[in-house]
């Protein structure tokens, strides 16, 4: 008898493989990349991609990352889960637009997907701070 079931016809489960004996950490699996790690890799792209195009249009521009919004932002009368903010800048910190990962995550279909999400996303909101169009910012975003 096995220490593991195969439940519902669908394959052993349990670890891909064990957790180091020396530290306890788990084993990375070589080429698998988090979905968080995914996430920081398409706004990465996507910024070198505006930095490209249109590079004065992020001077002065933090782009952050957090999972889903916070209280701080006042999302609660929309209809919708917002997929990010632009927040403009004062005189003490600079102009920021803020990407939520969950529900950028929730509206794609796959990866391929989300990595177009996250830059429309991006662009529209750096589009809603520099008052330029998205045209103007990124040419090539009609073609996708």
């Amino acid at each position: 008898m096995t220490d593991r079931r195969d439940r519902h016809g669908r394959g052993v489960r349990g670890p891909l493989c064990l957790p180091n004996p020396l530290t306890g950490a788990p084993v990375r699996l070589p080429g698998h990349v988090s979905a968080a790690e995914f996430f920081i890799q398409a706004i990465t792209a996507s910024i070198q991609r505006l930095m490209q195009t249109c590079p004065d249009a992020l001077a002065g521009v933090d782009v952050g990352v957090e999972d889903v919004p916070s209280s701080t932002f006042d999302w609660a009368l929309l209809d919708r889960v917002p997929l990010a903010a632009a927040i403009d800048a004062t005189t003490t910190r600079p102009a920021r637009i803020v990407l939520f990962r969950r529900p950028l995550e929730r509206r794609a279909s796959d990866r391929d997907d989300l990595r177009d999400l996250v830059h429309i996303t991006l662009v529209e909101q750096l589009s809603a701070l520099t008052a330029r169009s998205m045209h103007d910012l990124d040419p090539d975003l009609d073609e996708e």
